[in-house]
């Protein structure tokens, strides 16, 4: 397969004609909208399991990982988007999501911030201590991402617009951020600390860059270049698809250009590919059938956490000039780790309804369910589930599930406009 995979390349790839590019007027709607079957409801009752077991009654934050306190905004915006679900499923009771609910926003409109500006990149689910990954009963601010926060920033918006009950509540939140800095010149801003110093750097390659920056855009941020999925683009041929890439590559820029299937799920799921071309979706989902049909080997890749070392990879269909490499965020190589992602197949599977997906799906009924939720994957070469349970995984499940029985976009089915006035808000209180 390795050899399958390196021949699979060809440089430059087949671009994609400007007219089919034009991001539509009207938000992509699946094929096979509507209600759940059985199977699709036992699916979604399988994934809140996680939330029923993960749940901080101290502070409303749910843990990122089964059992293991650190948060970060983006795993709380996928519990978010859990609870949403598991409350329009008829999972939850409409009282119970609502103090849930409640209890949530309120922790993140008053929880203490990097440098008093924005969310750190974690804390401690319990505590609501600033925190490094991994440590968790020590303070440390390690900067904020700006991508974690874009994602927020849509689901704030489709909680506000949905249950205008608790529109002051999501603005509250909007308005403890002192937003000013994750914008600069049209692009997304993010911190680190390195050494005890800051670093002030531009977030996101294609992809992330561009749905989590719609998030920003809907609160009123000017995100244009961030918006921007032509002037980065390139293409490469991965089993016969001509996928698209962004050239700003770990040796040009020091950031990886992972190409992956997330971000291309959520902005299909969230907004309708109002973010990206929905062509390019269509090109990164036919490469991993057109690998199937090369090697057999089912294929829907995304980053995740794995349960062994090094415990998080970036399972990417092209990555830094390489094609099917999964590596970590120091770009270290872990081919033997590839896995078949649980999000990606459902996700994949409820906005496009082909007889791949539906392969997909059905291979994670039959091997990824655990008592508590559904595992993260199935590894390639090992052949067997990475048994990690996480909250974007089951998060995604849910959302995807409620996508299909609405089957709108969700930022549609909540009402969600978009705020004009830039001025109006970045004013901070």
């Amino acid at each position: 397969m390795a050899s399958l995979d390196a021949k699979s390349v060809v440089l430059p790839g087949e671009s994609i004609a400007p007219n089919q590019l034009t991001i539509a007027i009207t938000p992509y709607v699946a094929p096979g909208a509507g209600a759940l079957t059985p199977e699709e409801m036992k699916t979604a009752r399988q994934a809140w399991l996680y939330f029923q077991r993960n749940w901080n009654d101290e502070t409303g934050l749910i843990n990122s990982v089964d059992g293991f306190a650190p948060v970060t905004m983006w795993d709380q915006a996928a519990a978010i988007a859990a609870l949403v679900s598991a409350r329009e499923l008829n999972i939850v009771p409409v009282a119970e999501f609502e103090a849930k609910m409640s209890k949530m926003l309120k922790t993140l409109a008053s929880m203490p911030l990097y440098k008093g500006e924005l969310p750190n990149k974690v804390y401690n689910a319990k505590t609501l201590i600033p925190v490094n990954y991994g440590q968790l009963d020590k303070r440390e601010e390690i900067g904020w991402s700006a991508l974690d926060l874009g994602r927020m920033a849509i689901w704030l918006k489709i909680v506000g617009a949905k249950y205008p009950q608790m529109r002051s509540q999501t603005e509250d939140v909007w308005k403890h951020w002192q937003v000013k800095r994750l914008t600069k010149n049209g692009q997304m801003y993010g911190t680190s600390v390195i050494k005890g110093k800051e670093q002030y750097n531009q977030e996101g390659r294609l992809g992330y860059e561009n749905y989590a920056a719609y998030g920003l855009k809907l609160w009123g941020l000017d995100v244009k270049k961030a918006l921007d999925y032509q002037s980065h683009t390139a293409f490469v041929n991965l089993y016969g698809q001509g996928i698209p890439y962004d050239r700003r590559d770990y040796k040009k820029s020091e950031a990886n250009n992972y190409v992956l299937s997330e971000p291309y799920i959520l902005d299909g799921i969230e907004t309708g590919f109002q973010a990206l071309p929905k062509a390019y979706a269509d090109r990164i989902l036919a490469a991993q059938a057109a690998r199937y049909e090369a090697t057999k080997q089912l294929t829907a890749v995304t980053e995740d956490n794995l349960d062994r070392p090094p415990y998080f990879v970036y399972s990417s269909l092209f990555v830094n000039g390489e094609p099917w490499a999964t590596i970590t965020d120091t770009r270290e190589k872990h081919n033997d780790l590839r896995f078949l992602s649980t999000k990606a197949a459902i996700g994949w599977h409820v906005l496009y309804n082909t007889p791949y997906t539906r392969q997909l799906f059905d291979f994670v009924q039959t091997n990824l369910k655990s008592k508590d939720g559904w595992y993260n994957g199935f590894y390639e070469s090992l052949r067997q589930p990475n048994k990690t349970l996480t909250a974007n995984n089951n998060g995604v499940i849910l959302e995807s599930l409620l996508y299909k029985k609405v089957g709108q976009p969700l930022t549609v089915w909540a009402g969600v406009k978009i705020q004009k006035s830039t001025e109006k808000a970045i004013k901070t209180p």
